[in-house]
């Protein structure tokens, strides 16, 4: 079983910017997910591992990044002009086996899912 530690929520200001950190207890391919009350779950960003391709939501295109430490099993999620929208608890989710792209946004094709953190932008 993999286990996720997830960090670097909080609350700020719009415009503002945080920095979210996810650590594997093993090597697995892992993505960024986010939910917002009485919304549904949605897909936030993936990082290849070879860190030569990202895929972000379009909502969060241009304002989010996303990079990972492979040696250390850890993704970062770069969290820019921040808005009111962005107000969700971010999750990342995990899987041992390789994921088609197609498949990526599905979280029903994740297996393994951190506590989340909340991040909450006031304007």
């Amino acid at each position: 079983q993999v286990q996720l530690t997830e960090s670097g929520g909080g609350s700020v200001q719009v415009g503002d910017s945080l920095r979210l950190s996810c650590r594997a207890s093993e090597r697995a391919y892992v993505a960024w997910f986010r939910q917002a009350p009485g919304k549904e779950r949605e897909f936030v960003a993936y990082r290849e591992r070879s860190g030569a391709t990202t895929y972000l939501a379009d909502s969060v295109k241009g304002r989010f990044s996303i990079s990972g430490d492979n040696a250390k099993n850890t993704l970062f999620l770069q969290m820019n002009s921040l808005e009111p929208e962005d107000t969700a608890v971010y999750y990342c989710a995990a899987r041992i086996n390789r994921l088609v792209l197609s498949g990526i946004r599905t979280p029903e094709n994740w297996y393994y899912w951190g506590q989340g953190t909340q991040v909450t932008v006031s304007s």
